[in-house]
């Protein structure tokens, strides 16, 4: 069965890159690393690492490409505090956005979403769910509370 692995372009923080995020998340574990060169210029050219399941590549490539908005890793959550969390260390660097985005110190996006939204933009009573995504597009963080507020009216 084939696999997907999402590759990460830096310029040349891959194996800094690699580090940070495996510190973010409690489930991770840093993989392999290519190294190119001989001693004392000796650097990693690609790494590999997993977050909560996840399995990961980063090369250094150079300055050629950086990344944008067009793609974010979605990360949901079970609890306000894993939210917080999580929005506070991606974040430390970074730069928030709306919605619940966020660019990290690396310029990779990010959108830390608390479970319970999709519930609530799925409620039967349509009005409920349009008060919820409603106050979703006002915020920058995301609030449970705020969201479950907004829906009851």
């Amino acid at each position: 069965m084939p696999t997907i692995t999402p590759c990460l372009w830096f310029d040349s923080q891959a194996e800094e890159a690699m580090a940070f995020y495996c510190s973010v998340f409690a489930n991770s574990k840093s993989g392999h690393r290519m190294m190119v060169g001989d001693e004392p210029k000796r650097k990693a050219l690609a790494t590999s690492w997993e977050l909560e399941g996840q399995r990961f590549t980063a090369i250094n490539g150079g300055p050629h490409f950086k990344f944008t908005e067009a793609v974010s890793f979605m990360v949901t959550c079970d609890d306000q505090a894993e939210v917080d969390d999580l929005w506070d260390k991606l974040l430390d660097g970074g730069q928030a956005s709306r919605c619940g985005w966020l660019k990290d110190r690396y310029g990779l996006s990010w959108q830390i979403v608390p479970a319970r939204m999709f519930e609530l933009f799925d409620d039967p009573d349509r009005a409920k769910a349009k008060r919820a995504m409603d106050a979703m597009m006002g915020m920058v963080k995301l609030d449970i509370a705020a969201l479950e507020r907004a829906a009851a009216g």
